[in-house]
C-alpha cells in the first residue's frame, strides 16, 4: 500500500494528526513535502522525523529561522517561500496531498496537486466553498480524487458506499451546536473570544472553532457537500446532536439510515482518507456505546445563529455568492479574534457585504482570487469604519 504524502498546512492541527496518522501506518508511508507557514521549530522537528525533500515557508526571515533549527541534524530539505513556495508544494510529485492550509489561501496548491491527478485527502473546506464549480470539474478532467477530511463529509463518504448516490434522499450533516447552543440572545450578545474558543467536543485551530461556535463552520459544510457528492441544497440537511458521535448520515430513498459513528477523534477521518479505499488498524479511542448513554439531536436555532442560514442562501444564490461569503467571513473572524467586531456582529457584516457584491459566474480561479480580494477589501472598509464593534 507504500505512498507518499504531501501535507499543506503541516504545523496546523490537521496537519499535526497527520503526522501522528503517519507514524502509526509505519513505513509503508514516506512524506514527499511539507508546507507550513511561520513556525519553524515545529517544522524543524518535522523534518528530523520524516525527512521531506521540500518544504515551503512563509517568509526568508522563517527559512533562515529554519536553518539554524536544521543544521549538523542531517540533509537539508530545498525550502520553498511565500505562495509560490506554496503552491510549489502542491506540484511536488506524491500520490497523497492533504489540503489542510486554512483559508481560501489553500485554494492554489491544491489547484497545483489537481491539475498533477493526485488524490486530495480534502480538510480545507474553503476551496470547495469558493471554487468548487471550478475545482470539481477540475479534478474530473484530471482523473483526481478527492476524499474529505472533515469528520462530517468523511462520514457521508463512508455511509454512502452503503447504497448508491441515486437512491439518496437526504445528506444529513451533524453539528455539536458549539459552546453557545443553549445560550440566550443576551447572552450572546456579550460573547468574549475566550467563550468562543472552548468548543465543547473538539480540539481545533482558531478559525475552525470561531465558525463552530457560531454555525458558520456548518454553512460552509453544507456548500462543500454540495460540490462533494453533487447533492441539492433541498437535500442537505443540517441537525444539531451534541454529543458528536454521530457524524453524519444519508438516508435512501427506502427509508433506512446510515450513520457512521465514532469518538470525536480527527485521527479517524484523517486515516480513512490516507488509506482510501482500504481501511488499517488504528490505535484510537475506540467508541463505547453504553459509556456514550443518551444521543439526542435538535433541530438548529438560525434565529440566534443566522451564519448557517446566509451559507444555505449564498449556496443557492451560487455565482460568485459562496466566495464572497467566505473571505467576507475570513475577514469577520479575524476581527473577532482581534476585538475589533462582536461575535453577533460577525453575521452582520458577512450579510452586508453578501447584499453588494458583483453579480456573476467564476470562470477561472483568477476571477475567483479577484472576488475573493474583492470581498475582504469590502469587509475591512465595514472594519474601518467601526461596523459592529464588540
Amino acid at each position: 500500500m507504500g505512498r507518499s504524502i504531501t501535507i499543506l498546512g503541516s504545523t496546523g492541527v490537521i496537519g499535526k494528526l497527520t503526522l501522528q496518522v503517519l507514524q502509526e501506518l509505519g513505513e509503508a508511508f514516506s512524506v514527499e513535502s511539507l508546507a507550513a507557514g511561520r513556525n519553524a521549530r515545529e517544522l524543524a522537528e518535522q523534518i528530523i522525523r520524516f525527512r521531506p525533500g521540500y518544504v515551503s515557508v512563509q517568509d526568508e526571515h522563517t527559512r533562515e529561522e529554519l536553518l539554524g533549527y536544521l543544521r549538523g541534524t542531517g540533509p537539508i530539505p530545498d525550502i520553498g517561500i511565500g505562495d509560490e513556495g506554496l503552491v510549489n508544494a502542491g506540484r511536488i510529485p506524491s500520490d497523497v496531498v492533504v489540503s489542510a492550509v486554512v483559508g481560501a489561501r489553500g485554494l492554489l496548491p491544491t489547484w497545483a496537486a489537481l491539475e498533477r491527478g493526485a488524490t486530495i485527502a480534502l480538510a480545507n473546506k474553503e476551496t470547495l466553498v469558493a471554487a468548487g464549480d471550478l475545482v470539481m470539474p477540475k479534478a474530473r478532467d484530471c482523473r483526481a480524487q478527492i476524499v474529505p477530511v472533515d469528520s462530517e463529509h468523511s462520514a457521508l463518504h463512508q455511509s454512502l458506499r452503503a447504497g448508491q448516490p441515486e437512491a439518496v434522499q437526504r445528506y444529513v450533516l451533524t453539528a455539536s451546536g458549539g459552546p453557545f447552543r443553549t445560550w440566550t440572545q443576551q447572552q450572546l450578545e456579550q460573547v468574549t473570544v475566550q467563550d468562543a474558543l472552548k468548543h465543547p467536543n473538539w480540539v481545533m485551530g482558531q478559525k475552525i472553532t470561531v465558525d463552530s461556535a457560531s454555525l458558520m463552520n456548518k454553512g460552509l459544510e453544507v456548500i462543500e457537500a454540495h460540490h462533494l457528492f453533487a447533492a441539492p441544497y433541498d437535500k442537505i440537511d443540517v441537525v444539531v446532536h451534541p454529543q458528536s458521535i454521530v457524524h453524519s448520515l444519508v438516508e435512501f430513498q427506502d427509508g433506512s439510515m446510515v450513520a457512521q459513528m465514532a469518538t470525536p477523534d480527527m485521527r479517524l477521518p484523517i486515516q480513512y482518507a490516507l488509506t482510501y479505499p482500504k481501511r488499517s488498524a488504528a490505535p484510537w479511542p475506540r467508541l463505547d456505546l453504553i459509556a456514550a448513554g443518551e444521543l439526542s439531536f435538535e433541530s438548529p436555532d438560525v434565529q440566534k445563529f443566522p451564519s448557517l442560514r446566509l451559507a444555505y442562501e449564498a449556496g443557492r444564490a451560487g455565482g460568485f455568492a459562496p466566495c464572497v461569503l467566505n473571505a467576507a467571513n475570513e475577514v469577520a473572524v479575524e476581527g473577532f479574534l482581534n476585538g475589533r467586531i462582536s461575535f453577533l456582529g460577525m453575521a452582520k457584516l458577512v450579510e452586508s457585504v453578501l447584499e453588494k457584491h458583483p453579480a456573476g459566474v467564476p470562470r477561472s480561479v483568477d476571477e475567483i482570487l479577484a472576488m475573493d480580494a474583492w470581498s475582504r477589501e469590502a469587509s475591512r472598509a465595514i472594519l474601518e469604519k467601526g461596523g459592529w464593534r464588540a
